[in-house]
């Protein structure tokens, strides 16, 4: 069986492939993205970040809207997640609405 550097290495080139074939077809791309929920993770500067670390998790619908969202917090080798309540969830997104993917130039 291959390593799993190997193995990552062909699913990507696979899923490429796979959203190349959704940038070229409409058809393709809906019935491809219909099936997919996104997952965001937003990690928040600490000042010490060796030691610390709290981050947001966002999970979305296949048409993109947040089905649940969670904080994370961790100091050494512990660590704990809660929900986030939809009235902080709407304090974060209004935080990131300006918030967009790109490339660097």
């Amino acid at each position: 069986m291959a390593d799993i550097a190997e193995a990552a290495e062909k699913k990507l080139k696979s899923r490429i492939r796979k959203l190349k074939k959704c940038n070229k077809d409409e058809e393709e791309k809906e019935k491809f993205f219909n099936q997919l929920g996104l997952s965001f993770t937003i990690s928040l500067p600490t000042k010490n970040p060796e030691k610390q670390e709290d981050f947001v998790m966002l999970y979305t619908s296949p048409d993109g809207n947040i089905v649940h969202a969670e904080y994370a917090y961790s100091e050494g080798e512990e660590f704990t997640q809660m929900d986030i309540s939809e009235k902080d969830l709407k304090v974060i997104i209004e935080s990131f609405s300006d918030f967009e993917l790109s490339l660097l130039d």
